[in-house]
This record gives C-alpha cells, structure tokens and sequence, in this order.
C-alpha cells in the first residue's frame, strides 16, 4: 500500500516540493496549536499627520509587530493592515504585505494619503455628536507562515473641542451708532446665546440670539444683521438676516437669527489647521441695520465679536511648541528619512453617508520599509505612543 501512495506525493521534484510546503504549514500550524512557535502581535501603532496639500493629507502610521519566538525563528509572510476612524467615518487604512518578523520586534512604516474631502463627513459627525470625536485604530495582522490571522489591540482616543460656550454670556455691551442723529450708545446687548441647529451635506447652521435693550423713549428697529464667519481667516460663512425686530422704548426683546457655515470650505480650513499644528482661531462678526428717528444707518457691532481658540490633538502625537521651534530653527532636525507609501492600500466601502469611503486613498503606492530589533522600539513618547487600551464603542 506505502509503494502505491509514495509516487502521489513523491514521484517527481514539484510533488517533492509541493509535499515538503504542505508538511510544513501543517507542522506550524500544529506547533502554534502546541504553543512550540508563538504568533505574531500588534505590540504598538502610532499615527501622525504628514505633507498636507490643497487636496490630500498624509497619515504616517508605525505599526509594531512582536514575535515571541527564540532567536533564530523568523515568520516571513506576515501582513500587517490598519484602518484609521474618527467617529464612524473612515479616515484612512492600508495594508503591507510581505513582512518578515525576526525575533523581538519589527517596526513597519507606512504612509497613506487621505483625501481632504473627508473632512466634512468627519465634521457633520463631530458636531451632531456635541462637538465629540472617537479616534479609533484598528490594526490586522496575519501570517502566511502560519496560515492565520491574530487578533490585534485597537487603540482609541477621545477628542473634544468646545467652539460656542464663550458666546454665551449675560455681560452687558453697548452699540454705538457713531452718527449725528442719534446720541450713543443707541442699544445695549444684555446677553447673547449661540448653538449648533441643523447639519447637512452643504450646509452647518448656527443658531444665535440676542437680547437687546433700548434705552431711549422712542422705538427702534433692527431691520437687517449681517454676520461673518472665519476660521483662519478662511471664510466659512457670511450673509444677513431681515429680522424686522422693533425694540420698543425702555425695553428689551430677543433678536434670533441663523448663521449657516458652508461644508465645502472645510477642507480648505483643514489645511490650515495641520499647518498651524491644529491650532484654529474662530471669529464671528457682526453688523446691524437700524432706522432710528427717521434715519437708516449700518452700525457695526464690534462689542459682539467672538473669537475663539480651538485646539486638537486628533492623535496625540503632534509636537509641542518646542519641538516646532526647534524643527523650523534648525534643518537638521527635519526628517531625513521619508515614510513611503503603503505597498497595498486597499478601500471597502462602508454603508451609509458617514461611512462612506468615497474614495479616500490615493492610487500611487510604493514599498514601505521595516527594521528588527530585539526589543521594543526607544524613543516613543507620544501621548497615543500605542499601548494598547481598551476600545471604546464609536459613536455613531
């Protein structure tokens, strides 16, 4: 019977081959079954904004794979993939093929390009969910040695930003006409309130209100409140509202109106934001219309300008102020050594508009490049520096 079977498997040099790659999957996988040779792990990840342009954005990702095996076993044919979210919606993922893990560590690096257009999916998601991002990287790694895949850490972080609280207060601020006809100041403003309405595809809707006292013993009206809307200096929104509003003498009335910011210039503000190390500078102007005492005049309402400071740190790795100093005062400290493109960068469509893909990764890929070590990688101080924590459930 061993005569008859022998010459299937072992009758010529590919059988031979063929027979010699088959016994040895099957010897690994019952090693890895035994606990003789361990599996590959995902020890750390790491994610940094990169070059930004007009259009795309860089993701720098370092992915530590960890083989617990004794000097002298090496896993090759391991692949190491990872998806960057922020909320529900997709930011970034790519893949690296072909990895070959010594043991202790091997550090891959890869680069993926994120389209800009993005942003504003990612941004109807921060603002419907209070102003509150969930960053969540979730890492794959699987061996062709081993015929497997093994589970990986996700690592996720939570970003708040708070862009309208300051708008709100009770203080009180005079509105001076600066004109002959009227002595000032024509109004005063007892309080101002500010929250986000409604979010869609084009359109962002901030919703204010003011409460106006006038102090004088005739009516005026507020025919018409005009608004400017900047984010580093990037105009976001503008327009004018005709509100009608007639304040009576010695009293007060709340004057409401809708500001709309335009979606499809958040991706050139975006760009703004990385260039000044995600650091955002919001201001809101203001202009009103009044007919008073038979006269019409635009008085603007420098007293209610509102800026704010918004600041992120979407991975927790940027530099410090520091750091930046010292990268832009000395050229040897910029990087001398450039991330390469993902060797596969692969896109699944997801459901739903916040899921969407929508193309997010550009077509241009080139090899990444990995070094080992025998222990795990020095000098990584960030603050989502990789190591593991729980996941945390998205929000959709």
């Amino acid at each position: 019977m061993l005569g008859q079977i022998a010459p299937l498997f072992l009758g010529s040099r590919f059988r031979v081959v063929g027979t010699v790659v088959a016994a040895l999957l099957v010897l690994c996988g019952g090693m890895v079954a035994a606990g003789v040779v361990g599996a590959p792990a995902v020890s750390g990840v790491e994610n940094r904004f990169g070059n930004v342009t007009e259009e795309t954005t860089d993701v720098e990702t370092t992915i530590e794979v960890s083989n617990p095996n004794p000097l002298g076993v090496e896993l090759g044919g391991v692949t190491v993939g990872y998806e960057v979210w922020m909320n529900d919606v997709r930011m970034a993922s790519g893949e690296k093929s072909g990895v070959a893990v010594g043991a202790g560590n091997a550090t891959v690096n890869a680069t993926t390009e994120m389209r800009n257009e993005r942003i504003a999916p990612w941004w109807r998601s921060h603002v419907r969910n209070g102003e509150h991002t969930v960053v969540a990287v979730d890492p794959t790694v699987r061996s062709a040695t081993l015929g497997r895949a093994f589970d990986a850490p996700n690592v996720t972080r939570e970003v708040d930003t708070d862009m309208l609280s300051q708008f709100n207060s009770t203080e009180r601020r005079p509105v001076n006409a600066d004109a002959p006809v009227v002595s000032d100041p024509v109004l005063y403003v007892e309080e101002t309130r500010a929250e986000w309405g409604a979010v869609n595809e084009s359109t962002t809707t901030l919703e204010l209100a003011f409460v106006v006292r006038n102090p004088k013993p005739y009516p005026i009206t507020v025919s018409r409140l005009g608004y400017g809307i900047a984010m580093n200096d990037v105009t976001m929104g503008n327009g004018t509202s005709e509100s009608g509003y007639v304040v009576p003498a010695k009293s007060t009335r709340t004057i409401a109106t809708t500001t709309h910011l335009r979606n499809e210039n958040l991706d050139e503000w975006w760009v703004s934001h990385l260039e000044r190390n995600q650091v955002s500078d919001l201001r809101i102007d203001f202009h009103a219309r009044l007919d008073v005492a038979g006269e019409t005049l635009r008085v603007p309402l420098d007293a209610l300008t509102y800026e704010q400071r918004v600041e992120t740190d979407l991975f927790g790795t940027k530099p410090t102020a520091t750091e930046t100093e010292n990268a832009t005062g000395d050229d040897s400290a910029a990087s001398t050594a450039e991330s390469t493109r993902t060797e596969t960068e692969t896109a699944t469509p997801a459901d739903g508009d916040e899921s969407d893909d929508g193309g997010l990764l550009g077509d241009e890929a080139t090899p990444t490049t990995e070094t080992a070590t025998d222990a795990a990688a020095e000098g990584d101080d960030g603050l989502f520096a990789v190591f593991p924590t729980s996941a945390a459930d998205r929000v959709g």
